[in-house]
């Protein structure tokens, strides 16, 4: 049974509702904004179906209106109907659209009662046709073919098999048929004695003076090998012989002790002051690269203008020149999918030389796709550049947060509560978690809050001993237990003491973990579970491309899966390392953001603690189609 089926624009407003116009019962939570949540404002509307608790949604467009056609209805159900419907409702519905007019319900239920009808009707007759034919023997077909060749070929074939089958029987199995280009042996496979042997000169028969291979000369190559090696073997027992000198052995180094501090500062003697050394070494940053805006210069619009301009026109040159200028020239002409694909399969080669994986890119084409079939062509508008203004507006859409990711506001509004902000820092072996929670922690700093860091890595031998350091150079307080403990308890007593403290924000360093080590992963979830912090941070590397992604899957799936609350927690952001390292390569961070929906909070840029910046959107956009 149908639950419910929803038309509205593309703005939000709806224009008419089953449930609202014939009454039926209202849906339980929120499907349908769910659907535009998760499809739809994230590129995904190309997909068949969506499924939310125990409702399924199909969908359909009309783009040359901006309408959506939304049809809901129990999962366990699988109408057939619903795609036919869908089609013939917003056929009807397009005939009797007017703009300036906001209600149909008067106008549009009787339609649809009979439209409804029609296809409940159409899928029971395809039913019983379905089970008639399947009930129905199928007949086994007597006539015998040649070897090798089609069993189906009408009466005429039937009457040729049993002419060559009459054939054989009499002894004639060299006979050559009609319609062949070959003859067929007596035990009926091809004689394929007329095919023009390939023989290359010497190799046949092997004479070496023809290019044969020669044996002795084989075994003269590995005697003189072998002799070179006993030789070079003998020269190393030799050397063995000889008296080695004793080596020194490195003494170990004791880390923070007040005594051993002057032999471990190695820096510029020009650059000491005493004792101001570390202050110098915060006052040296400056400001961080957060506070600032990156700005894309005039100059490179112009020239990323250029650049669509030239691949639009290679575009147009694969689909053939006389039929795309025909289009544009031409006007109000309706895209077809067989239009779009041309300028699709360039979009989307682009994107995967700029690092995006695959899958993302081919599911982005079929997105701009579906919101451009059926839409009616401007007069002296390419489809390339329709397809490029597409997608250009697609992937802002996908890369602009959905939700405020301002860490300031909400800091603040923890402190008017009485709580310190908590942000957990996790990710796999090596991405730098630690060094990027520091840059955090040095820019939190210079907007006068106080910070604390609690050292929950308690896997990692010299975790703790490194953010010790970070702590000591930035002159903030840092919370430990050493190694071998539980992170979750260590995490939730250093949260304790900055509540005493009166800390505005703890910043929890977790080890790093493969997404597939089980045991890692359950402490990490329990270390989420436990503490609920305001803010679970992603740290991954802009370098590895693809398998960013599959580490952030494997993540939130993790948490998921071992999550002791019906609602688990999963990652909120992202912040991306090493993003300096990669010129124009790019995708990872639109992979990176389809594929979790969260969005990249942070990028780091180098390796000094100013190095933090904020992901500029458009800037990401333009490298991407550039």
């Amino acid at each position: 049974m149908l639950e419910e089926l929803l038309i509205f624009t593309r703005g939000g407003l709806i224009l008419w509702s089953s449930c609202r116009a014939l009454g039926g019962a209202a849906l339980k939570g929120s499907p349908i904004d769910a659907l535009i949540r998760s499809c739809l404002l994230e590129e995904r509307s190309a997909d068949a179906s969506f499924s939310q608790d125990t409702y399924a949604l199909k969908w359909t467009f009309n783009n040359d209106l901006g309408l959506v056609f939304v049809a809901v209805y129990q999962r366990m159900l699988h109408l057939l109907y619903v795609d036919d419907l869908l089609a013939a409702v917003r056929k009807e519905f397009s005939q009797i659209y007017d703009p300036k007019r906001t209600s149909y319900d008067d106008a549009f239920n009787e339609i649809f009662r009979q439209l409804h009808l029609e296809a409940e009707a159409r899928s029971e007759e395809m039913k019983k046709n379905k089970q008639l034919t399947g009930s129905r023997p199928t007949k086994v077909s007597t006539n015998k073919t040649t070897p090798g060749r089609g069993a189906s070929q009408g009466t005429g074939g039937a009457m040729k098999n049993s002419d060559s089958e009459k054939g054989d029987s009499d002894g004639d199995s060299g006979k050559e048929h009609p319609n062949d280009n070959f003859k067929w042996q007596e035990n009926g496979l091809k004689d394929n004695s007329h095919a023009r042997a390939v023989v290359v000169k010497g190799k046949e028969n092997g004479d070496p003076n023809d290019g044969a291979f020669d044996v002795k000369k084989l075994l003269k190559l590995r005697k003189n090998k072998g002799g070179k090696k006993n030789e070079a073997a003998g020269n190393v027992a030799r050397n063995t012989n000889k008296a080695e000198p004793k080596k020194t052995v490195k003494k170990n180094r004791v880390w923070d002790d007040g005594s051993s501090n002057k032999k471990l500062d190695y820096t510029d003697p020009a650059d000491k002051r005493g004792d101001e050394v570390i202050d110098q070494v915060v006052v040296r940053q400056g400001a961080s690269m957060m506070d600032k805006d990156d700005v894309v210069s005039s100059d490179d619009e112009e020239e990323e203008e250029e650049d669509g301009e030239e691949n639009s026109g290679d575009v147009q040159k694969k689909k053939g020149w006389f039929s795309s200028m025909f289009k544009s020239i031409a006007g109000n002409s309706v895209l077809e999918k067989s239009d779009l694909q041309p300028a699709l399969k360039a979009l989307k080669d682009r994107l995967m030389t700029k690092n995006v994986a695959e899958e993302i890119a081919e599911k982005l084409c079929e997105s701009v796709a579906a919101s451009l079939e059926g839409k009616k062509l401007g007069s002296f508008t390419r489809i390339s550049s329709t397809v490029q203004t597409a997608m250009e507006e697609a992937l802002l859409r996908i890369l602009t947060p959905r939700r405020s990711i301002d860490i300031l506001r909400d800091v603040h509004a923890a402190k008017e509560r009485g709580k310190p902000y908590v942000i957990v820092f996790v990710g796999v072996n090596g991405v730098g978690k630690s060094t990027n929670l520091a840059k955090v922690a040095y820019w939190l700093l210079q907007h006068n809050l106080s910070v604390m860091l609690a050292a929950c890595d308690t896997f990692r031998s010299g975790a703790v001993e490194q953010l010790r350091t970070h702590s000591r150079r930035l002159q903030i307080p840092i919370f430990e237990k050493g190694y071998e403990k539980d992170p979750a308890v260590v995490a939730k007593e250093a949260i304790q003491e900055a509540s005493r403290n009166k800390s505005d924000v703890v910043l929890v360093d977790t080890a790093g973990r493969m997404q597939d080590n089980e045991p890692l992963m359950r402490a990490l979830s329990k270390l989420i579970n436990l503490n609920t912090p305001d803010l679970v941070l992603f740290v991954g590397e802009a370098l590895v491309g693809n398998d960013a992604v599959d580490q952030l899957t494997k993540f939130n799936q993790k948490l998921a899966d071992l999550s002791a609350v019906p609602t688990a927690r999963l990652i909120d952001g992202i912040l991306l390392t090493k993003f300096d390292t990669i010129d124009d390569k790019v995708g990872a961070a639109l992979s990176m953001v389809y594929i979790s929906g969260a969005p990249v909070m942070f990028v780091g840029c180098g390796q000094s603690y100013t190095d933090l910046k904020k992901l500029n959107v458009k800037s990401i956009v333009k490298t991407l189609l550039k």
